[in-house]
């Protein structure tokens, strides 16, 4: 399995071979090293923890700062697992290595999960789509209005009932998303489509 953490900066287009032009999302994929690997004997599940990013020392607590040692001050610490413990002995990881973009090769289909963009307390229309109440006569202030959540013999609203509410700030996977350019003096990674979260969004790619 491949697997590395970018930063999302922005979208472009892409022109292809036969100049067809295809929407694009930057991702600075940066290289990422190896803080732990997880195996089954050890943690009940086979999986690669990696940092990304850097910052101040003095931001990073004790504990934290015990684990990763003279690794590096990294900003993001996130772990990739493994359906088997035989895939994690076939990618070979130990702690201390570097994972960078030479894995990816333009064509490769890859998944993307980030964290969506916070839209806040939305209604029920933007939120769920509802579409409303009639615009007919005799109708005043029902436009956006969600209309009965059916009350009858109940004394309390029911779980997983659509109403308004925060919305955004999900986990949200992609799938079968494209890699359509890598820039490698850049660390740069053009992935087909959108992804995810606003600029500057922690991104986890893995194909």
């Amino acid at each position: 399995m491949k697997f590395i953490l970018g930063r999302k900066v922005n979208m472009t287009q892409v022109f292809d071979e036969n100049g067809v032009v295809h929407p694009a999302t930057v991702v600075e994929a940066t290289p990422i090293v190896v803080t732990q690997v997880k195996t089954a004997a050890t943690d009940g599940y086979a999986a690669v923890q990696v940092g990304s990013g850097a910052r101040r020392a003095d931001l990073i607590n004790k504990p934290l700062r015990g684990h990763i040692k003279e690794l590096g001050n990294f900003s993001d610490i996130r772990e990739f697992r493994f359906e088997t413990e035989a895939d994690l002995t076939a990618a070979a990881k130990a702690v201390g290595d570097k994972i960078d973009l030479t894995q990816f090769k333009v064509g490769d289909v890859i998944e993307v999960s980030a964290i969506s963009k916070g839209k806040g307390f939305q209604g029920v229309v933007k939120r769920h789509g509802f579409h409303g109440g009639p615009r007919s006569h005799g109708q005043k202030h029902s436009e956006r209005e969600p209309g009965s959540i059916g009350g009858g013999l109940r004394n309390k609203v029911p779980k997983k009932m659509r109403m308004a509410g925060r919305m955004g700030g999900d986990r949200i996977t992609v799938k079968n998303l494209t890699v359509l350019h890598i820039d490698a003096a850049t660390n740069s990674l053009y992935i087909s489509g959108a992804v995810p979260g606003r600029r500057g969004t922690l991104v986890e790619i893995t194909g």
